[in-house]
């Protein structure tokens, strides 16, 4: 038997309506779900919304994260939940748990693959882990790091930040039907055939290197020795854009930070702009890395996701696609604004016959072999799933 699988989004304000209604339609549609990875606005009541997935499903593997957007390939929306079910007879799933994330990431690592199957005698062929986590806490690039070294590298990871629908107040991962801050989740995906995941991101240089000379985490201090925000000032004088401190953002989601990593760039999503010249970001810079002030274009960002869409299709090896999770930054869903249709209608034709479910996270989780890997921002990821 092949794999079963079964995407829905749900528009229900009422929690516990909302998650009996996903359960429902997933039960109708594939029976007894293996996994259900689930996303859902802060808007929602999190674990009334579990506790109905799991009752009505029968499902009680579910993994995921609260979101700032969510969409599959029927519509999208913001306020809403999105679902993926699955079932196969040739995936072994498991849930992990890591805790206290931002006061010690290594141990979460650890406590998270704790119950992993693959680091067993008797692994299946491939192994990978969707992996959510509360990027408010910090330290994702730490967590995949430590996650790489624990797993021997034998593990391909894929995934994103919770969201919290812009607000950047609180954000929440799911294990079961609990709602966790401070925390990562993670689903174990053994299977017997590989698991395609692609990223790209569409962003080029457009102003010169810029040597990270003093920066505290995602606070960015110092660029080339003066203070951050005078490069973005000085780099939209000198593209004849404008830029107003009280409410910089519109101009900094134009105006990305690209980080040097010998194989392309791995994008930073300045926030805001200081009053003693530095400048927020959405994760950390490292200090002494070299950067620059990026651009893009819609049309751009449509062939970034239609890129990553194809890498992870043809990571497959000549496979059919059955279903896709689908990852973009909330940052390309606000510049894009209605144009980000644009990109969910790209996956969808490259994605057919396979269905997807995705959401707007705070940075995009994308490790695997022969790809530039780790922790991204304004990134396009997809994760597909074989026949």
């Amino acid at each position: 038997m092949s794999m079963r699988s079964h995407s829905a989004l749900c528009r229900l304000a009422d929690s516990t309506a909302a998650g009996l209604a996903l359960g429902r339609e997933i039960r109708d549609a594939i029976g007894a779900a293996d996994a259900i990875i689930v996303f859902a606005s802060s808007q929602h009541d999190y674990q009334r919304l579990l506790e109905g997935l799991r009752e009505a499903s029968g499902c009680a593997t579910l993994v995921g994260s609260s979101s700032a957007g969510e969409f599959n390939n029927s519509g999208r929306g913001v306020g809403w939940a999105s679902a993926m079910a699955l079932s196969s007879p040739s995936m072994k799933f498991a849930l992990g748990v890591g805790r206290d994330l931002s006061r010690d990431p290594q141990r979460a690592a650890t406590e998270l693959i704790s119950d992993f199957g693959g680091l067993g005698d008797r692994p299946l062929p491939y192994r990978c882990a969707l992996v959510m986590t509360d990027a408010l806490a910090g330290h994702t690039d730490q967590l995949l790091e430590h996650l790489t070294v624990a797993t021997r590298g034998s593990y391909n990871f894929v995934g994103g930040g919770a969201g919290d629908d812009g607000h950047f107040a609180r954000t929440h991962v799911f294990a079961g039907t609990q709602a966790l801050t401070d925390a990562v989740v993670a689903l174990e995906i053994q299977s017997m055939q590989p698991v395609g995941i692609g990223v790209a991101h569409g962003w080029t240089p457009a102003g010169p290197p810029l040597r990270v000379t003093e920066a505290d985490g995602p606070l960015l201090i110092g660029l080339n020795g003066a203070p951050a925000a005078a490069a973005f000032e000085d780099h939209a004088e000198a593209s004849g854009q404008t830029i107003d401190r009280d409410n910089a953002l519109p101009f900094l989601l134009h105006n990305v930070l690209g980080i040097e990593n010998g194989n392309g760039y791995r994008l930073r999503v300045p926030l805001s702009l200081n009053p003693d010249g530095s400048v927020s970001c959405a994760a950390a810079v490292p200090v002494g890395s070299i950067v620059h002030i990026m651009k893009t274009s819609t049309e751009s960002a449509v062939e970034a996701a239609s890129s990553a869409a194809r890498s992870a299709v043809e990571a497959l090896g000549g496979r059919q696609p059955k279903a896709a999770l689908v990852f973009d930054c909330v940052a390309t869903r606000l510049r894009l604004g209605d144009a980000f249709q644009n990109e969910l209608d790209a996956c969808s034709d490259i994605l057919k016959p396979a269905s997807f479910t995705g959401c707007n996270t705070y940075g995009q989780i994308a490790r695997a072999a022969g790809q530039f890997g780790g922790f991204h921002n304004c990134t396009a990821v997809v994760c597909v799933f074989p026949e």
